[in-house]
């Protein structure tokens, strides 16, 4: 039996991914990610190129709004922040990142023709790694043009207009972002980047931001081998997540309200008895901070008999639970809002006069009492019935 070949070194992934979508950019290939659908309306403004070079498995532009502040990751020929820049409309803001320069000068040449045609323009494309959203490459590259490395020295003083860069002007700030999609790409990083590439998303959304992400994800473990395969790497196979890992990974990374919008019912590829699909997840951002008791308190609607949080509240079906400020704020927008009933206190507790409160496993309930003040000693009216003339029916 002959021995696997030796598995490529990490750059030698990154230069597949480079290369085989260098290529893609200046001749369709169309093994590249599975197709998906697109609002014909929408796609009416791009031109043909951009249409024809794209490489993606969902559209998570279906669920941007109008006047956010999107970031596309690895944009590629622009396709998806072409279409977000439709949907958030003139007072919303689209960003697209992407390394690869042949793909980038596809997108930069379509911006200002999709901008005549719907009348404004409020898309921009910068160069930059999805897993370092600090680090501008454009002014890297105008560094480097300006000031060659030919030493040590020379490599010492790009190492500190780098780190100049990153803090003074980096490529995308903190807590700036409403949104942040991709379209089949996160499973192009290598593997030992992915975490801090989760930690970068968090980093650039507001609190009570987004992420909404399509992917290609697998059922199985991917093997060392096949990992190693810069042609399976390249073509969205070889760096799939696992299905439930590929969840998890939003949650360690601090956000919460992970959800499944789209999942692909048939694989679009099985390579060695492995499924590969494609899913769209969304995601969310505002965990962070204390937990203060101001009296608030949830009712769970069902249909379960109880359900348990992220952070391990049991949220029991019909029963006033109490929760802190925060957790309320939580419950009080999506994905959560359509499944609670929301009890404010009836004389709020100040910020600055609240006690911690202990949010953790299992189940506080909170007495009517407590959101209504005990001497609360309310006696309404008896009122008449209210008929409706046209039916004869009272209540």
């Amino acid at each position: 039996m002959s021995e696997l070949p030796p598995s490529p070194l990490p750059h030698d992934l990154e230069t597949a991914v480079r290369e085989r979508y260098g290529a893609a950019a200046r001749e369709r290939e169309e093994a590249l990610c599975c197709p998906t659908s697109y609002d014909p309306t929408l796609l009416a403004a791009l031109p043909p190129e951009v249409i024809e070079r794209d490489y993606g498995c969902g559209d998570p532009t279906r669920h941007v709004r109008a006047g956010e502040t999107v970031l596309d990751l690895g944009s590629g020929t622009g396709k998806v922040c072409l279409l977000a820049a439709q949907v958030v409309g003139p007072t919303g803001r689209v960003i697209g990142v992407d390394m690869n320069d042949d793909m980038l000068a596809i997108a930069r040449r379509a911006a200002p023709q999709v901008a005549a045609h719907i009348g404004y323009a409020n898309v921009e494309f910068k160069k930059g790694r999805i897993q370092d959203l600090a680090l501008d490459r454009d002014l890297v590259d105008a560094y480097l043009a300006a000031h060659p490395v030919a030493s040590e020295r020379d490599l010492v003083e790009l190492e500190a207009a780098i780190t100049g860069l990153r803090r003074d002007r980096p490529l995308v700030a903190d807590n700036s972002i409403d949104v942040v999609v991709s379209n089949c790409v996160l499973n192009l990083v290598r593997s030992e980047d992915k975490v801090v590439m989760f930690a970068e998303l968090h980093r650039v959304l507001r609190r009570g931001g987004r992420v909404v992400i399509s992917d290609i994800v697998c059922d199985e473990d991917v093997p060392a081998a096949l990992q190693a395969d810069p042609e399976l790497w390249s073509g969205c196979i070889s760096g799939a997540f696992r299905e439930d890992r590929f969840l998890e990974a939003f949650e360690a990374a601090g956000f919460y309200g992970v959800t499944v919008l789209e999942r692909q019912a048939e694989p679009w590829r099985t390579v060695e008895g492995i499924e590969f699909r494609s899913v769209t997840v969304a995601a969310y951002k505002g965990k962070e901070g204390p937990c203060l008791d101001q009296k608030h308190a949830v009712v769970y609607r069902g249909p379960w008999k109880y359900v348990e949080d992220d952070d391990g509240h049991i949220l029991r079906r019909g029963v006033r639970t109490a929760v802190c400020g925060k957790t309320f704020g939580i419950y009080g927008r999506a994905p959560y809002r359509e499944h609670f009933d929301l009890i404010e206190p009836h004389v709020p507790v100040p910020l600055g006069e609240a006690p911690p409160f202990a949010c953790g496993p299992g189940t506080v309930l909170r007495d009517p009492r407590e959101t209504k003040g005990a001497d609360y000693r309310v006696t309404t009216e008896e009122r008449a019935p209210s008929c409706d003339p046209a039916t004869g029916r009272c209540c």
